[in-house]
């Protein structure tokens, strides 16, 4: 019989930090600093990431239409810090050109939607814009956002493959704005060197730190149970610096009940598919935690086998399962093996069932090729979850059953290594 303690071990299960040891160094995962990744080109050796001169250009020349037009103009900004940001630093753009404040209007959708989504659709249509500005959101080949005329303009730093616009799309004061987006998409330790602006000025007068904690209380309200994105609008748009966000006392509320909930929900131990290349973590909260809990477990689960952490949220939105995915840091510390693709490992498992991969709809599967999630029904989650084979071994050639993939991190060696029998369920 297992003592009490022992059981409450098995209950609260962390993430297991990694070991420290004096003789023995492990091999570190590179990745070229980001200011270092060469741009994407054509067969001309042209860049067209982040953008081709000729669509810069002209995204410059319909913010200046917008502004000399004086018409009623909508701003679709995604909801976290880079996307708020961004939204901040247009609106402060075109007021700054002219643009009378009273004909901007911003909108969020609801959570649990996008703005690829007919509710959103319908929403613009009922304010009549005739400029349309949607800021890192990502993008598909879709008809035109609403069918009245309009113009709309598309800026995302995510590069879009060709046709993956909708339908007649174009393919000092606020310079803190753009370290607060860059630092709320590409993390606190990027490096401001060419091509990135000379920032010196701006950091000398906003120091990193405060724009850091910024960060984080921008991105609270989207991961709220309340959803209210606009709160974290209202401060950024409104602010005059870091330090005026960091001041907005709903920001702090949805930020300690974030917290709240990830450290409640970051035990929860791990399930391996039936190859052990997948560890699913199944959670159930109003807030949206399951990337942040992916992407901690992402960096300290390890195996031999093991490519992707998933985390799936079954109680963030009725009758759905959200679910992220990054890839685990074990893997792309593997030499000689081709990349992890997230989406193309998902897509593969339902290749089979086309019945199913149909029921999983548009929302399964998106985002990016490392770090990809989904919103899909109750019922075709069970469905994929037994596809993946989760909590059962992969059978041999002979029928035996494979041995789970071992995990170097126990329950022991992280709460004081007092028993070594006791390790992470599914490991």
């Amino acid at each position: 019989m297992s003592s009490p303690a022992k059981r409450k071990a098995e209950k609260d299960i962390s993430p297991p930090k990694p070991k420290k040891t004096k003789t023995a160094t492990k091999a570190k995962t590179e990745i070229p600093a980001y200011h270092l990744t060469p741009s994407r080109q054509d067969e001309s050796g042209e860049n067209v990431w982040p953008a081709r001169k000729e669509q810069i250009e002209r995204a410059r020349e319909i913010i200046r239409e917008c502004a000399e037009a004086q018409k009623p103009t909508v701003i679709l900004p995604d909801k976290d810090a880079d996307g708020l940001s961004s939204g901040a630093i247009l609106h402060h753009t075109l007021t700054a050109l002219g643009l009378s404040p009273n004909l901007i209007s911003v909108y969020f959708p609801p959570k649990g939607s996008n703005v690829h989504d007919e509710s959103t659709r319908q929403a613009l249509t009922a304010m009549k814009p005739s400029y349309i500005f949607i800021l890192d959101q990502g993008s598909r080949k879709t008809p035109p956002v609403i069918d009245s005329p309009h113009t709309c303009l598309v800026v995302d730093h995510h590069f879009a493959d060709e046709g993956g616009f909708p339908e007649g799309n174009l393919h000092d004061k606020i310079s803190w704005l753009a370290a607060l987006g860059t630092h709320g998409d590409l993390g606190s330790s990027i490096k401001w060197e060419p091509p990135f602006p000379d920032m010196v000025a701006t950091f000398k007068q906003h120091p990193k730190k405060s724009i850091n904690d910024a960060v984080a209380l921008a991105n609270a309200p989207r991961r709220s149970a309340a959803y209210n994105v606009h709160d974290a609008w209202d401060a950024v748009v409104s602010a005059s610096s870091p330090g005026d966000i960091s001041k907005v006392d709903k920001l702090k509320d949805a930020s300690m009940e974030v917290r709240r909930e990830t450290e409640r929900c970051t035990h929860t131990a791990p399930k391996f598919s039936a190859d052990a290349t997948i560890a699913v973590l199944t959670i159930s909260s109003a807030a949206q935690i399951h990337p942040v809990i992916a992407t901690r477990w992402s960096g300290t689960l390890k195996s031999n086998k093991l490519e992707i952490v998933m985390c799936a949220n079954e109680g963030y939105l009725p009758d759905k399962v959200n679910f992220s995915c990054r890839v685990a840091k074990c893997a792309r510390a593997r030499e000689g093996e081709e990349k992890v693709d997230i989406i193309k490992k998902l897509e593969g498992i339902v290749a089979g069932d086309e019945e199913l991969r149909n029921r999983l709809g548009e929302s399964f599967a998106r985002g990016h090729k490392e770090a990809s999630g989904g919103i899909v029904g109750k019922t075709e989650w069970q469905e994929f979850k037994k596809l993946m084979g989760v909590g059962e071994a992969k059978k041999k050639a002979d029928g035996k059953k494979e041995e789970k993939p071992t995990q170097k991190n126990t329950l022991a060696n992280y709460f004081g290594k007092k028993d070594k029998s006791v390790k992470v369920e599914g490991a």
